[in-house]
C-alpha cells in the first residue's frame, strides 16, 4: 500500500526504492499512480512514473552475452541514474546535471550513457506491460545528450554554449526559439511511431506555430 492518499512524496519515494511493487492493483482495480491521480495527489503519481530502479540500470554495468565489456562503466550508473529519476524533465537542468559532473561531461561517457537510454527505451517498448511515458523520457534525455556531444565537440564554449543557446529568447517576444526546436525535434525522432503518447503530443504540438 502506497502512502498516496496523504501526498507524502518523500515516504513514497523511499517504499519504491525499497522494492515496492508498481503495477500491482488494489481491491478496486487502480495501481498506486492511479489511486494517487483519484485523490489528486499529482506529486505522488510524478515520483511513480519518474522511478527508475537502480537495479535496472545497473544491469548494463555487467557484461551481457557475448559483450567482453560492459555497455555502462560502473562509474558512470550513479550520475547516470540521478538524472534519469529526475523529475525536473527542463532541458537547461540536464545540462546542468551533465555539467556539474566531470564524469558525465565527457563525449566518450555522454555516448555510452545516451546507448544505454536508447536500449532502456527499447526495452520499455517491447516489455509486455508497455511503459510510452518512461519510454519517452528515456528518448528525450538520450536526445539531449546526443546534443551535449556535438557541443562538446564543436564549440569553444561547450555546455556554457548550449545552455546560453537553450536560454536565448528571440528579440520581438523573448521566446526560446532553440529550446523550442529541441524539443519538437526530440518527438520527431522517437522511433515508436505506433505508440500512443508520441500520437498525442503530435496532435497538440502539429497544430501551433513556433
Amino acid at each position: 500500500i502506497f502512502p498516496t492518499n496523504s501526498g507524502n512524496k518523500e515516504i513514497t519515494w523511499m517504499m519504491l526504492e525499497a522494492g515496492a511493487e508498481t503495477d500491482v492493483v488494489n481491491s478496486v482495480g487502480r495501481t498506486a499512480a492511479q489511486m494517487a491521480a483519484f485523490v489528486g495527489q499529482h506529486d505522488c503519481v510524478t515520483v511513480i512514473n519518474n522511478f527508475f530502479p537502480r537495479e535496472r540500470l545497473d544491469y548494463y554495468t555487467k557484461p551481457q552475452g557475448l559483450d567482453k565489456e560492459p555497455k555502462l562503466p560502473v562509474k558512470l550508473a550513479g550520475p547516470l541514474h540521478k538524472i534519469i529519476t529526475t523529475t525536473n524533465m527542463h532541458p537547461v537542468k540536464i545540462v546542468l546535471l551533465v555539467k556539474e559532473n566531470p564524469l558525465l561531461a565527457e563525449v566518450e561517457a555522454l555516448q555510452k550513457c545516451y546507448r544505454v537510454l536508447d536500449l532502456i527505451c527499447e526495452k520499455c517498448m517491447k516489455q509486455k506491460d508497455m511503459n510510452e511515458v518512461l519510454a519517452m523520457k528515456m528518448h528525450y534525455i538520450s536526445c539531449i545528450f546526443q546534443k551535449c556531444i556535438t557541443f562538446l565537440k564543436e564549440r569553444e564554449d561547450k555546455l556554457d554554449g548550449f545552455i546560453k543557446s537553450l536560454l536565448k529568447g528571440r528579440e520581438k517576444d523573448g521566446f526560446p526559439v532553440y529550446q523550442e526546436k529541441l524539443i519538437r525535434e526530440s518527438i520527431r525522432k522517437f522511433p515508436y511511431c505506433e505508440a500512443t503518447l508520441l500520437q498525442q503530443l503530435v496532435r497538440s504540438i502539429a497544430p501551433v506555430e513556433i
